[in-house]
C-alpha cells in the first residue's frame, strides 16, 4: 500500500511558468525525492476552471520512506523550499492518504 501526501497551491499569473517547471514530474523537488529510497512519482495537476490552481501529489512506498528522506535530506529540501519562497501565493498541504 503506498502513501501520498497532497498540496494545494494558489499561484499568480506570472509565477506559473516557473512553478510548472519547479514542481512537475521532472522537475526539482521530484529529482530531490528520488534521490530517496521508497519514492514513487510526483504528478502536478492544473485546475481546469481556476487560474493558477494546482495540486502535487508526492508518493512513496511507505510513511516510513517519506519519514526517511525527511531525516536524512532536511538541508536539501530546506535550501529547495527557501528557493521557491514567494512563488506560490498560498501553499496548503491537503494531507495524507493511503491508497487502498
Amino acid at each position: 500500500m503506498s502513501y501520498s501526501i497532497i498540496w494545494q497551491f494558489t499561484v499568480a499569473p506570472d509565477n506559473c511558468e516557473a512553478f510548472e517547471a519547479g514542481y512537475r514530474p521532472d522537475g526539482p523537488w521530484a529529482a530531490l525525492f528520488a534521490q530517496a529510497e521508497g519514492f514513487i512519482e510526483t504528478q502536478l495537476l492544473k485546475d481546469a476552471e481556476q487560474p493558477g490552481v494546482y495540486l502535487t501529489i508526492d508518493r512513496w512506498a511507505s510513511p516510513q520512506a517519506f519519514d526517511r528522506f525527511k531525516s536524512e535530506h532536511a538541508i536539501p529540501y530546506a535550501a529547495l523550499d527557501a528557493s521557491f519562497d514567494g512563488l506560490a501565493a498560498t501553499e496548503r498541504r491537503i494531507g495524507a492518504y493511503h491508497h487502498v
